[in-house]
């Protein structure tokens, strides 16, 4: 259980910073869409050097996404074997929890 914990955490700040990497590539783009009239040879070399970054980061977010989508698969096979091995353990957990939400519903 506590490996499905640590999993999601990883996949939450793995999800956080792929979101910011995605905002910096559509930020670095948009840069570059403003910047395409601008002449001279130190802006077309930054322009350039900007481009390759993006396409690099690109390619990243796609090969992190695919581990992404990897790992999240794990963890579900992970989640539904233990859910398999351990029926009454799962089933009694829930009406548990079923019986606690109730209480402290009917509480109020």
């Amino acid at each position: 259980m506590e490996q499905v914990n640590t999993q999601r955490a990883n996949a939450a700040s793995t999800d956080k910073l792929m979101r910011d990497l995605r905002l910096v590539v559509e930020d670095a783009e948009d840069l570059i869409k403003v910047t395409a009239s601008q002449g001279g040879e130190k802006v077309s070399a930054a322009r350039a050097k900007a481009e390759e970054s993006i396409r690099a980061a690109r390619a990243r977010l796609v090969e992190n996404g695919e581990h992404l989508a990897a790992r999240a698969q794990a963890a579900v096979q992970a989640t539904d074997k233990y859910a398999h091995e351990n029926t009454w353990t799962v089933v009694g957990t829930g009406a548990s929890l079923g019986f606690l939400v109730g209480y402290l519903i009917g509480r109020r």
